[in-house]
């Protein structure tokens, strides 16, 4: 199950939103088949295990990270090739929570005389498909928060200057980050300061779409994230409020600008996750600033993080931080981070770790 789980993850940014899963196929001691799913649409990881083993998975036993299909969906349902190649014994890591499948692939093996056995290495396999098991349950995307700052906590100088806090090695992760996202998300107040493009350099798997949270659609249309709206999607999430006048000068941009409704800023934001969930985003990075990521703590809405702390100090009380908003009152109320990861890259210290409680249910 290790070796599934270590092919699972090769398809991250390939298949979402469907899940990453690995599969192993073995008779007796030798491994005879192995996959993953590669592509969004492609073969599952067990069409693959399957077509490498042959007439060798008959009586041999199968592991894979999640729960078999068996529904029609883009592929034919994994279940009855499993029973066609005469598999004898099936180990699964995780049932799967999609409605079509459900615990119904385990019980069609079952009938078929396959001997099943559910759970092995099932919080490993629940943290790689925490942003798949969060679509599901929840129909809202996974929310990836992304910060760099110095010793003393700060993601800026008083003056707005940030760049650059973190060493290269540290962005060049970053923009690995980005090649695998459905979408990137920053504040208006950063999109100005920093005049950012957000996209993968170089690309990745994936083309993320652009969302800046601007209430009143004053993002000017000088800024590199408007200018270059026709070449990459930009989303302008806006408030209500927003004038015909101010919605039609960014439409002519290329700019998509999708009204958030709601009264307050932490209604807004979840009419905008919401809308997200409903196109099937699966992982959102957040870059920024200090105001949204604080709204979306409060809301209790990030669910994994990546730090990169750079060994500077800029002092200054007006210096500002990375999350912002209202905040904890205890300590005891400060969130963990669970699968936490903290490794040194270049000059800087990388952390990386996820928050969701889904890992814990």
């Amino acid at each position: 199950m290790h070796r599934a789980l270590e092919l699972a993850v090769q398809g991250q940014g390939c298949v979402e939103p469907n899940p990453m899963v690995g599969c192993v196929i073995v008779q007796g001691a030798e491994l005879i088949g192995e996959g993953w799913h590669r592509q969004f649409g492609g073969d599952h990881a067990e069409i693959e295990a399957l077509k490498l083993a042959g007439d060798r998975a008959a009586d041999a036993t199968l592991y894979v990270t999640l729960e078999p299909c068996r529904h029609h969906g883009k592929t034919p349902p994994c279940t009855r090739a499993i029973i066609a190649a005469g598999i004898r014994r099936v180990v699964v890591a995780q049932c799967d929570p999609f409605p079509k499948v459900a615990g119904g692939g385990i019980s069609e093996l079952k009938a078929a005389g396959i001997k099943m056995e559910v759970g092995v290495l099932e919080s490993e396999a629940r943290a790689l498909n925490a942003p798949y098991l969060k679509l599901i349950g929840a129909s809202r995307p996974w929310i990836i928060a992304k910060w760099a700052m110095t010793l003393d906590g700060k993601i800026a100088t008083r003056t707005g200057s940030s760049r650059w806090i973190s060493c290269s090695d540290c962005r060049e992760i970053v923009h690995k980050l980005r090649g695998r996202m459905d979408a990137i998300m920053v504040g208006r107040e950063t999109a100005v300061r920093d005049d950012p493009m957000l996209t993968a350099r170089p690309p990745g798997p994936r083309t993320a779409l652009r969302v800046v949270a601007d209430t009143h659609a004053s993002l000017g249309s000088e800024s590199s994230l408007v200018r270059t709206a026709a070449e990459t999607p930009l989303m302008i999430a806006v408030g209500s409020t927003v004038t015909e006048a101010g919605r039609r000068r960014l439409t002519d941009a290329g700019c998509e600008v999708f009204v958030c409704d709601g009264s307050t800023p932490n209604e807004r934001l979840d009419a905008l996750l919401e809308e997200l969930g409903r196109r099937r985003l699966t992982n959102v990075l957040v870059e920024g600033g200090g105001r949204l990521l604080g709204s979306l703590f409060d809301a209790g809405q990030i669910d994994e993080v990546h730090v990169f702390i750079a060994t500077k100090l800029l002092g200054g009380a007006e210096a500002a931080g990375p999350i912002a908003g209202c905040g904890i009152e205890q300590i005891s109320e400060a969130w963990p981070l669970f699968h936490s990861e903290v490794r040194q890259v270049g000059t800087d210290v990388y952390i990386h770790g996820h928050c969701d409680r889904i890992l814990q249910s």
